[in-house]
This record gives structure tokens, C-alpha cells and sequence, in this order.
């Protein structure tokens, strides 16, 4: 068995790729197969540590070879290796080159694929990078008119921002989200994504903010005249006059009720912080306002 020792097939393997007196040209085609077989030999064998490597060699030899399709697929085999191990730089850094090699074949859905694999991998481990990873998938398949097909990584970045309570980067992605579904007609996820960003603001105890993203996003036809934007309407009269169980009530909706999960446990904890204030703000704004019309 001999031939089949993993060990002894990435030995051989490293003697053809190397240069010597007696070896002018590297043997890319015959050390890849064996470093295939090697990688294949050691993941059986449960060593994870020397698989990883032997794949990210037979990576480097299809890349060698021309065929970055499969320096693709081995890339992502060393990236699930890395994760079995828990070395999370890597696996970031393994998924990231395997969706640079897919981009190469001019394939985007495999590319923000092997992007979207490393996020999920280090959503607890390390969200930030899973975010960017999320970020950087999208716009592969933005820049590519995909739009439809990154809905799914919308709402994955938005939990992830959610649970690590960066309220004003999740409702921006939720706009994003909002933007790119208008690109592609989804008219109804356009104006869930937009409800759903100012539940975050609300959440996040941004009356301001909420009230300027509803304005701006009444802007648009078809938010306007939907449910999602009736919705909003009252929960921001809710909040301006102070009324506690109406927000409640209004947060209970069927409409609210469609949104995503995460989206939904925002609403259900509505009003975070004290409305009365508010409602004396507001009171505060129409008392000037009456005192300036009797000049």
C-alpha cells in the first residue's frame, strides 16, 4: 500500500514541482494528481492539518495548470478543513481565494457562494468577518444583476448586525436590501426591507432617524401606497403622541407579523425607552409653532 501512504504521495509530489539540476520544469500535471490523493488520504485519515495543506497544494497546481475552476473547488476543501480545525483567518482567507478563482471563470453565483459558506462558517467565531464576507457576496451578484438571488444574504448580514446591536448598520443594510429589490421589481420585499428599517431605528431609540427614513422612502410609488408603509405611519403617530398601546397594538399587525424573525422580536419589544417624552418634545415643537403664527 505503499503507493496509497499519503505521506509518500506529497513527498513525491513536492519532488516534481521543485526545480533542480536534474529537473528543469516543474511536473505540475502529475504532482496535482498526487496531491488530490494525498489530501483525499489524509482527510480519511482524520488529519485535518495535513490535508488542508495538501489541498491548498493541488489548489496551486490547478491554478498552474490553467483550470481555476478546480483550484476553486480544492480551495474550498482546504477552507472546510481549516474550519474542522478552527483556524478562522484562514478559513476567511481560503473562501475569499476560492470565490476570486470562481470569479476567474466568469461564474458569479459560485463565487458569492464560497463567500456566503466562509460568513456562515464565522458568523459566532468572528461576525465581523462573516459580515464583510455577506457584504462582498451581494455585491458580486449586485455587480452581476442578480439581485433576486442575494435577498438570503441581506437578511443574513442583518441578523448578524442585529445580534451584535450595531442597530444603525443593520437598518442601512435593510435600505440596501430595499434598493436592490426595487432594482429587480420585488416590490413587496422592497417595502418589508423599508418597514423594517425603521422598526430598527425605533428600536434603537432613533425617533429622528426613523421619521427622515420613512419620509425618504415615501419618496418612492410604491412604498407610499403600501401596507408597509400604513404601518410605519402609525407606529410613528404612536410614538409622537405618546401612546403606548397603540405602538403595541400596531407592532402585533399582521403586517409586522411578515417580516423576518429577527425583524419581528424588534417590534414586539416596542416602545424601547420612554414615549411621554417624546410627547412633550412634540408638544414643546407646536406651542412655538402656535406662539410664531400669532406674530
Amino acid at each position: 500500500m505503499a503507493g496509497s501512504d499519503p505521506e509518500k504521495l506529497i513527498a513525491k509530489a513536492d519532488k516534481l514541482t521543485k526545480l533542480s539540476l536534474t529537473r528543469w520544469s516543474a511536473d505540475w500535471k502529475s504532482a496535482t494528481v498526487l496531491y488530490e490523493q494525498a489530501g483525499n488520504g489524509f482527510r480519511l485519515a482524520k488529519n485535518c492539518e495535513k490535508a488542508k495543506i495538501a489541498f491548498e497544494k493541488a489548489s496551486k497546481g490547478q491554478e498552474m495548470l490553467s483550470s481555476p475552476w478546480d483550484a476553486a473547488k480544492h480551495m474550498e476543501s482546504a477552507a472546510s478543513l481549516a474550519k474542522e480545525l478552527g483556524n478562522w483567518n484562514e478559513v476567511a482567507d481560503f473562501y475569499r481565494r476560492a470565490s476570486e478563482l470562481y470569479n476567474e471563470c466568469g461564474r458569479s453565483q459560485p463565487a458569492s457562494d464560497a463567500l456566503t459558506k466562509g460568513a456562515r462558517v464565522l458568523e459566532d467565531a468572528a461576525p465581523d468577518e462573516a459580515i464583510q464576507l455577506y457584504t462582498d457576496a451581494c455585491a458580486i451578484l449586485e455587480e452581476d444583476g442578480k439581485e433576486q438571488m442575494a435577498f438570503d444574504l441581506y437578511r443574513a448580514a442583518t441578523s448578524v448586525y442585529i445580534k451584535l446591536e450595531k442597530y444603525t448598520d443593520a437598518a442601512t443594510f435593510l435600505l440596501r436590501w430595499g434598493l436592490a429589490a426595487d432594482k429587480c421589481n420585488a416590490t413587496y420585499s422592497q417595502c418589508k426591507a423599508y418597514l423594517s428599517a425603521i422598526i430598527v431605528y425605533l428600536y434603537a431609540h432613533d425617533f429622528k432617524q426613523a421619521e427622515k427614513c420613512y419620509n425618504d422612502c415615501s419618496q418612492i410609488v410604491t412604498f407610499f401606497s403600501s401596507d408597509q408603509n400604513r404601518c410605519a405611519s402609525k407606529l410613528l403617530a404612536g410614538y409622537t403622541e405618546g401612546d403606548v398601546e397603540e405602538i403595541k397594538r400596531v407592532a402585533q399587525s399582521s403586517t409586522v407579523s411578515n417580516l423576518d424573525h429577527v425583524i419581528i422580536r424588534l417590534a414586539r419589544k416596542l416602545p424601547t425607552g420612554d414615549v411621554s417624552a417624546m410627547k412633550s418634545d412634540a408638544a414643546n415643537g407646536q406651542e412655538t409653532l402656535d406662539e410664531d403664527d400669532l406674530t
